[in-house]
Protein backbone atom coordinates (compact mmCIF):
# COMPACT_ATOMS: atom_id res chain seq x y z
CA UNK A 1 0.00 0.00 0.00
CA UNK A 2 1.41 3.36 -1.01
CA UNK A 3 1.33 6.18 1.49
CA UNK A 4 1.47 9.91 1.03
CA UNK A 5 4.42 10.43 3.38
CA UNK A 6 4.53 14.21 2.90
CA UNK A 7 0.91 14.46 3.98
CA UNK A 8 1.56 12.13 6.93
CA UNK A 9 4.53 14.19 8.09
CA UNK A 10 2.54 17.39 7.82
CA UNK A 11 -0.34 15.97 9.84
CA UNK A 12 2.14 14.67 12.42
CA UNK A 13 3.54 18.15 12.79
CA UNK A 14 0.03 19.51 13.30
CA UNK A 15 -0.55 17.04 16.12
CA UNK A 16 2.79 18.05 17.63
CA UNK A 17 1.64 21.62 18.11
CA UNK A 18 -2.13 21.58 18.36
CA UNK A 19 -3.44 18.44 20.03
CA UNK A 20 -2.74 17.30 23.59
CA UNK A 21 -0.67 14.20 24.25
CA UNK A 22 -2.37 13.25 27.48
CA UNK A 23 -5.23 11.45 25.71
CA UNK A 24 -2.80 8.91 24.26
CA UNK A 25 -2.08 5.62 26.06
CA UNK A 26 1.25 4.39 27.33
CA UNK A 27 3.15 2.28 24.82
CA UNK A 28 5.66 -0.45 25.70
CA UNK A 29 8.06 -2.46 23.56
CA UNK A 30 8.35 -6.07 24.73
CA UNK A 31 11.44 -7.95 23.63
CA UNK A 32 11.42 -11.76 23.99
CA UNK A 33 15.11 -12.62 24.15
CA UNK A 34 16.90 -14.83 21.60
CA UNK A 35 14.91 -16.70 18.90
CA UNK A 36 15.44 -18.68 15.71
CA UNK A 37 18.98 -20.00 15.41
CA UNK A 38 19.81 -18.39 18.76
CA UNK A 39 18.29 -20.70 21.36
CA UNK A 40 19.74 -18.84 24.32
CA UNK A 41 20.50 -20.93 27.39
CA UNK A 42 19.41 -24.57 27.43
CA UNK A 43 18.51 -25.88 30.84
CA UNK A 44 16.92 -28.74 32.66
CA UNK A 45 15.19 -31.30 30.42
CA UNK A 46 16.23 -29.44 27.27
CA UNK A 47 14.18 -26.33 28.06
CA UNK A 48 15.21 -23.56 25.64
CA UNK A 49 15.37 -19.95 26.73
CA UNK A 50 14.04 -18.68 23.38
CA UNK A 51 10.80 -20.67 23.83
CA UNK A 52 10.29 -19.53 27.40
CA UNK A 53 10.85 -15.85 26.62
CA UNK A 54 8.53 -15.87 23.60
CA UNK A 55 5.69 -17.45 25.54
CA UNK A 56 6.11 -15.03 28.45
CA UNK A 57 6.44 -12.08 26.07
CA UNK A 58 3.22 -12.87 24.22
CA UNK A 59 1.42 -13.23 27.53
CA UNK A 60 2.84 -9.90 28.71
CA UNK A 61 1.38 -8.32 25.57
CA UNK A 62 -2.02 -9.80 26.36
CA UNK A 63 -1.89 -8.60 29.97
CA UNK A 64 -0.77 -5.08 29.01
CA UNK A 65 -3.46 -4.72 26.36
CA UNK A 66 -6.04 -5.65 28.99
CA UNK A 67 -4.73 -2.67 30.99
CA UNK A 68 -5.11 -0.32 28.01
CA UNK A 69 -1.38 -0.19 27.27
CA UNK A 70 -0.26 -0.33 23.65
CA UNK A 71 2.38 -2.97 22.88
CA UNK A 72 4.94 -3.52 20.13
CA UNK A 73 6.84 -6.82 19.98
CA UNK A 74 10.39 -7.20 18.67
CA UNK A 75 9.42 -10.74 17.68
CA UNK A 76 6.16 -12.70 17.74
CA UNK A 77 7.43 -16.03 16.39
CA UNK A 78 10.50 -18.22 16.69
CA UNK A 79 12.66 -15.97 14.52
CA UNK A 80 16.14 -14.57 14.91
CA UNK A 81 16.40 -10.81 15.44
CA UNK A 82 19.80 -9.22 15.92
CA UNK A 83 20.45 -6.96 18.88
CA UNK A 84 20.92 -3.99 16.55
CA UNK A 85 17.59 -4.69 14.83
CA UNK A 86 15.82 -4.94 18.18
CA UNK A 87 17.08 -1.49 19.15
CA UNK A 88 16.34 0.00 15.72
CA UNK A 89 12.80 -1.40 15.82
CA UNK A 90 12.28 0.01 19.31
CA UNK A 91 13.52 3.46 18.32
CA UNK A 92 10.95 3.58 15.50
CA UNK A 93 8.02 2.83 17.81
CA UNK A 94 7.89 6.16 19.68
CA UNK A 95 7.21 4.09 22.79
CA UNK A 96 7.49 5.01 26.47
CA UNK A 97 9.58 2.09 27.69
CA UNK A 98 11.36 -1.10 26.65
CA UNK A 99 11.42 -4.42 28.54
CA UNK A 100 13.52 -7.37 27.41
CA UNK A 101 12.62 -10.81 28.78
CA UNK A 102 15.19 -13.52 29.47
CA UNK A 103 15.85 -16.63 31.53
CA UNK A 104 19.07 -16.65 33.52
CA UNK A 105 21.72 -19.36 33.64
CA UNK A 106 24.93 -19.99 35.53
CA UNK A 107 28.07 -18.78 33.78
CA UNK A 108 30.17 -21.75 32.72
CA UNK A 109 27.38 -24.27 32.53
CA UNK A 110 24.45 -25.63 34.49
CA UNK A 111 25.24 -26.45 38.08
CA UNK A 112 21.85 -25.76 39.61
CA UNK A 113 23.10 -23.61 42.48
CA UNK A 114 21.98 -20.11 41.48
CA UNK A 115 18.30 -19.22 41.50
CA UNK A 116 15.99 -16.23 41.60
CA UNK A 117 15.13 -13.06 39.71
CA UNK A 118 17.13 -9.97 38.81
CA UNK A 119 16.44 -6.99 36.56
CA UNK A 120 19.22 -5.23 34.67
CA UNK A 121 19.37 -1.58 33.60
CA UNK A 122 22.03 0.78 32.26
CA UNK A 123 23.52 3.12 34.86
CA UNK A 124 25.66 6.06 33.74
CA UNK A 125 27.33 6.01 37.16
CA UNK A 126 28.97 2.71 36.20
CA UNK A 127 30.17 3.26 32.62
CA UNK A 128 32.06 0.56 30.75
CA UNK A 129 34.46 2.12 28.22
CA UNK A 130 34.38 -0.98 26.02
CA UNK A 131 30.57 -0.90 25.89
CA UNK A 132 29.50 2.73 25.41
CA UNK A 133 25.87 3.71 25.82
CA UNK A 134 23.81 6.06 23.70
CA UNK A 135 23.57 9.64 25.02
CA UNK A 136 19.85 9.10 25.57
CA UNK A 137 20.40 6.08 27.80
CA UNK A 138 22.97 7.97 29.85
CA UNK A 139 20.39 10.70 30.46
CA UNK A 140 17.68 8.13 31.19
CA UNK A 141 19.54 6.31 33.97
CA UNK A 142 17.17 7.37 36.75
CA UNK A 143 14.07 6.41 34.75
CA UNK A 144 15.50 3.06 33.69
CA UNK A 145 16.39 2.39 37.32
CA UNK A 146 12.82 3.18 38.39
CA UNK A 147 11.51 0.81 35.73
CA UNK A 148 13.91 -1.92 36.84
CA UNK A 149 12.95 -1.53 40.49
CA UNK A 150 9.23 -1.61 39.72
CA UNK A 151 9.67 -4.80 37.69
CA UNK A 152 11.91 -6.43 40.31
CA UNK A 153 9.79 -5.70 43.38
CA UNK A 154 6.53 -6.61 41.65
CA UNK A 155 7.94 -9.83 40.21
CA UNK A 156 9.44 -11.25 43.42
CA UNK A 157 6.35 -10.24 45.41
CA UNK A 158 3.89 -11.89 43.04
CA UNK A 159 5.96 -14.94 42.04
CA UNK A 160 7.93 -15.56 45.22
CA UNK A 161 11.29 -16.10 43.53
CA UNK A 162 14.52 -15.22 45.33
CA UNK A 163 15.20 -11.47 45.16
CA UNK A 164 18.58 -10.97 43.49
CA UNK A 165 17.98 -7.18 43.28
CA UNK A 166 18.36 -4.83 40.34
CA UNK A 167 21.81 -4.55 38.78
CA UNK A 168 23.59 -2.03 36.53
CA UNK A 169 24.59 -3.72 33.29
CA UNK A 170 25.82 -2.93 29.78
CA UNK A 171 23.71 -5.39 27.79
CA UNK A 172 23.31 -4.00 24.27
CA UNK A 173 19.53 -3.63 24.20
CA UNK A 174 19.42 -1.61 27.44
CA UNK A 175 22.34 0.72 26.65
CA UNK A 176 21.79 1.64 22.99
CA UNK A 177 18.16 2.76 22.90
CA UNK A 178 16.41 6.07 23.45
CA UNK A 179 13.72 5.26 26.05
CA UNK A 180 13.75 3.86 29.63
CA UNK A 181 14.85 0.24 29.34
CA UNK A 182 15.23 -2.84 31.53
CA UNK A 183 16.05 -6.52 31.06
CA UNK A 184 14.22 -9.06 33.23
CA UNK A 185 16.10 -12.25 34.11
CA UNK A 186 12.98 -14.11 35.19
CA UNK A 187 14.56 -17.19 36.78
CA UNK A 188 17.45 -19.63 36.31
CA UNK A 189 16.74 -22.13 33.58
CA UNK A 190 19.46 -24.46 34.91
CA UNK A 191 18.11 -24.56 38.47
CA UNK A 192 15.67 -27.41 39.11
CA UNK A 193 13.14 -25.35 41.07
CA UNK A 194 13.31 -22.30 38.82
CA UNK A 195 13.17 -24.47 35.71
CA UNK A 196 9.94 -26.10 36.89
CA UNK A 197 8.40 -22.63 37.13
CA UNK A 198 9.72 -21.67 33.69
CA UNK A 199 8.43 -24.91 32.15
CA UNK A 200 4.95 -24.48 33.59
CA UNK A 201 2.33 -22.68 31.46
CA UNK A 202 0.75 -21.46 34.68
CA UNK A 203 4.10 -20.26 36.00
CA UNK A 204 4.85 -18.38 32.78
CA UNK A 205 1.42 -16.74 32.86
CA UNK A 206 2.05 -15.59 36.43
CA UNK A 207 5.44 -14.20 35.40
CA UNK A 208 3.89 -12.36 32.47
CA UNK A 209 1.24 -10.84 34.71
CA UNK A 210 3.90 -9.73 37.19
CA UNK A 211 5.92 -8.04 34.43
CA UNK A 212 2.79 -6.32 33.14
CA UNK A 213 1.92 -5.15 36.65
CA UNK A 214 5.43 -3.76 37.12
CA UNK A 215 5.14 -1.82 33.87
CA UNK A 216 1.65 -0.51 34.62
CA UNK A 217 2.78 1.01 37.93
CA UNK A 218 4.96 3.51 36.11
CA UNK A 219 3.77 6.72 34.52
CA UNK A 220 5.58 7.38 31.23
CA UNK A 221 8.38 9.92 31.18
CA UNK A 222 7.01 13.07 29.58
CA UNK A 223 8.87 13.81 26.34
CA UNK A 224 11.92 11.55 26.90
CA UNK A 225 13.54 13.02 23.78
CA UNK A 226 14.03 16.28 25.72
CA UNK A 227 16.02 14.67 28.53
CA UNK A 228 19.38 16.44 28.59
CA UNK A 229 18.12 19.05 26.10
CA UNK A 230 18.61 22.69 27.08
CA UNK A 231 14.92 23.48 26.50
CA UNK A 232 13.41 20.67 28.64
CA UNK A 233 12.36 22.81 31.63
CA UNK A 234 10.66 25.34 29.37
CA UNK A 235 9.00 22.58 27.36
CA UNK A 236 7.54 20.97 30.48
CA UNK A 237 6.29 24.28 31.87
CA UNK A 238 4.59 25.22 28.61
CA UNK A 239 3.17 21.70 28.30
CA UNK A 240 1.57 22.08 31.74
CA UNK A 241 0.06 25.40 30.61
CA UNK A 242 -1.50 23.61 27.65
CA UNK A 243 0.28 25.79 25.10
CA UNK A 244 2.42 23.08 23.53
CA UNK A 245 2.13 19.34 23.20
CA UNK A 246 3.82 16.32 21.69
CA UNK A 247 3.20 13.37 19.42
CA UNK A 248 3.31 9.88 20.94
CA UNK A 249 5.07 11.44 23.94
CA UNK A 250 7.91 12.87 21.86
CA UNK A 251 8.45 16.63 21.55
CA UNK A 252 11.17 16.79 18.84
CA UNK A 253 12.79 19.97 20.21
CA UNK A 254 15.19 20.34 17.29
CA UNK A 255 12.54 20.15 14.55
CA UNK A 256 11.71 23.32 12.62
CA UNK A 257 8.28 24.97 12.82
CA UNK A 258 6.40 26.05 9.70
CA UNK A 259 4.66 29.39 9.34
CA UNK A 260 1.26 27.71 9.66
CA UNK A 261 2.28 25.76 12.75
CA UNK A 262 3.62 28.86 14.47
CA UNK A 263 0.49 30.85 13.68
CA UNK A 264 -1.67 28.02 15.08
CA UNK A 265 0.45 28.02 18.22
CA UNK A 266 0.13 31.80 18.57
CA UNK A 267 -3.65 31.52 18.28
CA UNK A 268 -3.61 29.24 21.33
CA UNK A 269 -1.60 31.82 23.27
CA UNK A 270 -3.24 35.08 22.15
CA UNK A 271 -6.73 33.98 20.91
CA UNK A 272 -7.01 35.86 17.63
CA UNK A 273 -10.80 36.15 17.97
CA UNK A 274 -10.30 38.70 20.77
CA UNK A 275 -7.90 40.95 18.82
CA UNK A 276 -8.48 43.90 16.50
CA UNK A 277 -6.45 44.54 13.32
CA UNK A 278 -3.29 46.57 13.72
CA UNK A 279 -3.48 49.94 11.97
CA UNK A 280 -1.20 51.19 9.25
CA UNK A 281 -1.04 48.11 7.05
CA UNK A 282 -2.96 47.06 3.98
CA UNK A 283 -2.61 43.31 3.70
CA UNK A 284 -4.29 41.53 0.79
CA UNK A 285 -7.28 39.35 1.63
CA UNK A 286 -6.54 35.71 2.53
CA UNK A 287 -8.11 34.59 -0.73
CA UNK A 288 -5.58 36.53 -2.79
CA UNK A 289 -2.72 34.20 -1.86
CA UNK A 290 -2.43 31.55 -4.54
CA UNK A 291 -0.89 28.96 -2.21
CA UNK A 292 -3.42 29.28 0.64
CA UNK A 293 -6.21 26.81 0.05
CA UNK A 294 -9.37 26.84 2.12
CA UNK A 295 -8.66 23.15 2.63
CA UNK A 296 -5.37 23.89 4.39
CA UNK A 297 -5.50 22.56 7.96
CA UNK A 298 -4.63 26.01 9.40
CA UNK A 299 -6.60 28.15 6.95
CA UNK A 300 -8.79 29.79 9.59
CA UNK A 301 -5.86 30.74 11.84
CA UNK A 302 -3.81 32.00 8.89
CA UNK A 303 -6.75 34.01 7.55
CA UNK A 304 -7.25 35.61 10.96
CA UNK A 305 -3.54 36.47 11.23
CA UNK A 306 -3.63 38.07 7.77
CA UNK A 307 -6.73 40.13 8.62
CA UNK A 308 -5.09 41.26 11.88
CA UNK A 309 -2.11 42.54 9.83
CA UNK A 310 0.17 40.22 11.79
CA UNK A 311 1.23 37.91 8.95
CA UNK A 312 2.35 39.05 5.52
CA UNK A 313 3.09 37.32 2.25
CA UNK A 314 6.30 37.45 0.24
CA UNK A 315 5.26 39.94 -2.43
CA UNK A 316 4.84 37.24 -5.04
CA UNK A 317 1.23 36.39 -4.29
CA UNK A 318 2.26 33.61 -1.93
CA UNK A 319 2.28 33.24 1.84
CA UNK A 320 4.07 29.85 1.93
CA UNK A 321 2.22 28.38 4.94
CA UNK A 322 4.27 25.19 5.01
CA UNK A 323 7.67 26.85 4.80
CA UNK A 324 9.78 26.81 8.01
CA UNK A 325 9.43 30.13 9.79
CA UNK A 326 12.63 32.06 10.47
CA UNK A 327 13.66 33.46 13.82
CA UNK A 328 13.26 37.00 12.44
CA UNK A 329 9.71 36.21 11.28
CA UNK A 330 8.90 34.74 14.68
CA UNK A 331 10.12 37.89 16.42
CA UNK A 332 8.01 40.02 14.08
CA UNK A 333 4.80 38.01 14.48
CA UNK A 334 5.22 37.69 18.23
CA UNK A 335 5.86 41.40 18.82
CA UNK A 336 2.92 42.39 16.60
CA UNK A 337 0.71 40.08 18.64
CA UNK A 338 1.91 41.74 21.84
CA UNK A 339 0.92 45.07 20.33
CA UNK A 340 -2.46 43.82 19.10
CA UNK A 341 -3.24 42.35 22.53
CA UNK A 342 -2.27 45.54 24.34
CA UNK A 343 0.70 43.90 26.06
CA UNK A 344 3.22 46.23 24.42
CA UNK A 345 3.49 49.56 22.68
CA UNK A 346 4.81 49.75 19.11
CA UNK A 347 8.26 48.31 18.52
CA UNK A 348 11.01 50.88 18.15
CA UNK A 349 14.54 50.59 16.74
CA UNK A 350 17.20 50.12 19.38
CA UNK A 351 19.75 52.80 20.17
CA UNK A 352 22.34 50.04 20.31
CA UNK A 353 22.44 46.70 18.55
CA UNK A 354 22.68 43.68 20.91
CA UNK A 355 23.32 41.28 18.03
CA UNK A 356 26.09 41.71 15.49
CA UNK A 357 24.05 39.97 12.77
CA UNK A 358 21.01 42.25 13.22
CA UNK A 359 22.30 45.62 12.00
CA UNK A 360 20.44 48.91 12.10
CA UNK A 361 18.06 49.01 9.14
CA UNK A 362 17.51 45.23 9.04
CA UNK A 363 13.81 44.69 8.28
CA UNK A 364 13.03 42.94 11.60
CA UNK A 365 15.55 44.82 13.75
CA UNK A 366 13.02 46.76 15.83
CA UNK A 367 10.97 43.65 16.60
CA UNK A 368 14.01 41.60 17.59
CA UNK A 369 15.46 44.36 19.74
CA UNK A 370 12.12 45.09 21.44
CA UNK A 371 11.67 41.43 22.41
CA UNK A 372 15.29 41.18 23.50
CA UNK A 373 14.91 44.25 25.71
CA UNK A 374 11.73 42.75 27.22
CA UNK A 375 13.61 39.53 28.04
CA UNK A 376 11.38 37.44 25.81
CA UNK A 377 13.74 36.29 23.06
CA UNK A 378 17.39 35.29 23.15
CA UNK A 379 20.12 34.94 20.58
CA UNK A 380 21.75 31.71 19.55
CA UNK A 381 24.84 33.13 21.28
CA UNK A 382 25.31 36.17 23.47
CA UNK A 383 26.14 38.32 20.43
CA UNK A 384 24.37 36.66 17.47
CA UNK A 385 20.69 36.12 16.71
CA UNK A 386 20.76 34.09 13.45
CA UNK A 387 17.67 35.90 12.10
CA UNK A 388 17.36 33.80 8.93
CA UNK A 389 17.74 30.48 10.75
CA UNK A 390 14.67 28.25 11.11
CA UNK A 391 12.89 28.56 14.44
CA UNK A 392 13.00 25.26 16.34
CA UNK A 393 10.37 23.73 18.60
CA UNK A 394 12.62 23.92 21.65
CA UNK A 395 13.29 27.58 20.92
CA UNK A 396 9.56 28.26 20.63
CA UNK A 397 9.02 26.71 24.06
CA UNK A 398 11.74 28.95 25.51
CA UNK A 399 10.16 32.00 23.87
CA UNK A 400 6.77 31.22 25.40
CA UNK A 401 8.37 30.44 28.76
CA UNK A 402 10.09 33.83 28.82
CA UNK A 403 6.86 35.54 27.78
CA UNK A 404 4.80 33.85 30.51
CA UNK A 405 7.22 34.78 33.32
Amino acid sequence: MKRNWKKWLLLSAVFLLVFPYQALAMKAVIDPGHGGRDSGAVGVNGLKEKDVTLDIGLKVRQALRAKGIEVAMTRETDTYVSLQDRVSFTNRQLADLFVSIHANSTVGGANGNAKGTEVLYYDAAFPQPDYPASPEMEALTEYSKQLAQSLQSTFVTEIGTKDRKIKPDAAYVIRKGTIPSALVETAFIDNVDDAKLLASPTGRTQMANAIADGIAKLAPVTFPDTLGHWSRDAVLRMYKKGWISGYNNMFRPDDSITRAEFVALMNKVFDFSKLSPLPGKNNPSPGSFTDLSRNHWAYNQLAQAIRLNILSGYGNGKIEPDKPISRAEVATVFQLLREASGKSGPATPGTSQPFTDVPSGYWAEKYINTLKKAGIINGVTSTTFAPEKDMLRGESAALLDNYSN
